[in-house]
Order: structure tokens, then sequence, then C-alpha cells
């Protein structure tokens, strides 16, 4: 079971970034699937989730209107779309893939928002 997280990088504010989250060794389109982030001296947050097979969406208030989460479930792919960034955006993203009591993490990608 493998949640694998791309895309990140620095980035100047305003502009975008495009998270992708492989999932492999479970059937992921089974799961709900959230991005998560942390930054330096904070708590993990959740920032976008997306439901299984319906697809319904849901956002923290930080980014509603400039994210977009989707997933590809032929794919067992999920994405983060990520525009008009914001220096307090920065932070480690990570995906999680939850269904019941199961559970899957991946290691995280790096987003940095420079003014």
């Amino acid at each position: 079971v493998q949640l694998v997280e791309s895309g990140g990088g620095l980035v100047q504010a305003g502009g975008s970034l495009r998270l992708s989250c492989a999932a492999s060794g479970f059937t992921s389109d089974d799961y709900a699937i959230g991005w998560f982030r942390q930054a330096p001296g904070k708590e993990r947050e959740l920032v976008a989730g997306i439901s299984s097979f319906r697809g319904i969406t849901n956002y923290a208030d930080s980014v509603k209107g400039r994210f977009t989460i989707s997933r590809d479930n032929a794919k067992s792919m999920v994405y983060l779309q990520m525009n008009s960034l914001k220096p307090e955006d920065t932070a480690v993203y990570y995906c999680r893939a939850r269904r019941g009591s199961a559970e899957y993490w991946g290691q995280g990608t790096q987003v940095t928002v420079s003014s």
C-alpha cells in the first residue's frame, strides 16, 4: 500500500502548482482522499477532501476559490490544483486515503511560496 505525492516546489506568490497523489496497492476509488498540509510549528490541517464514488468535495475556508481537488479513479490519482498561491500556503502537503478505520498517508511534498 502506497501513496506518493509529487508536484511540490518553489513558486512566487500568485502562481500555481498542481499536486498529484498516486495510489497503489489498494482500491483507492473506495476511499475518501484528503489533502492536508503542515507548516513549521503548526498542526496538520485538512486543506481539501473528496469522497469516494460520488466525488463530493470540501475545502478549508482559507483555500476556497483558489484550490481544486479532483480524482481520476481509472488512474488511481488524486490532484490538488492550487492557484493564486500565497506565502501562507507554504507547508508540506500530504495526501491521505481513508475508509472506515483504514487510513494511509503519503510522505509529503514541500510547497514553498515566496513573496
